[in-house]
């Protein structure tokens, strides 16, 4: 399990964040293939991989790992981030070699679409910058889609430094914690 001090269960006055466990899989897969559903809609292919049930991030074995937060509104499910302390293939191939070790990378912030325009997506990020804190770890990294502009805003707009595009599309961002 990923060793982290709390240091806020809450994410604004009205969502909680907890830990996800094995029993809320099946919620959490819930939420992504909705976000997938959404992000077709509009026209993106961002993570169609899931509606054809390849989940190729692995999220079951991320809450195993107890890297996957959940942000609830009592009971609902209202946004999830993954937050992993050891970088995957992905991260690699994205940030190259080297450098990892004082890392956490943020992947996977879905937000359930009842929630979408209430400002939750920030209040994610912040909580992820200064709700929870893994030790040896000083900073944040997270990629996004390069051809998606507001979602690169959205994460620039928060402080986080753009460190460049990767050549499969992906622009790098990276923080700092306070």
């Amino acid at each position: 399990m990923a060793s982290y001090i709390m240091k806020s269960n809450q994410a604004n006055e009205r969502i909680h964040v907890v830990q996800a466990t094995a029993a809320d899989a099946p919620a959490v897969m819930d939420l992504l293939v909705g976000a997938a559903k959404w992000l077709r809609s509009k026209g993106s292919t961002q993570w169609s991989a899931l509606l054809s049930g390849d989940d190729h991030h692995n999220v079951v074995g991320h809450i195993d790992k107890g890297e996957l937060f959940m942000f609830k509104d009592g009971e609902t499910l209202a946004g999830i981030v993954l937050l992993m302390l050891v970088p995957g293939d992905w991260d690699h191939g994205l940030w190259g070699p080297d450098g990892h070790e004082p890392v956490v990378y943020l992947h996977r912030l879905a937000i359930n679409r009842n929630y979408a325009g209430q400002g939750l997506g920030e209040d994610i990020v912040k909580w992820a910058e200064e709700g929870i804190r893994f030790p040896g770890k000083d900073r944040i990294r997270l990629d996004c889609i390069a051809n998606n502009e507001k979602l690169n805003a959205f994460y620039s707009g928060l402080g986080y430094a753009f460190k460049g595009t990767s050549p499969s599309g992906f622009c790098l961002y990276e923080k700092f914690y306070n």
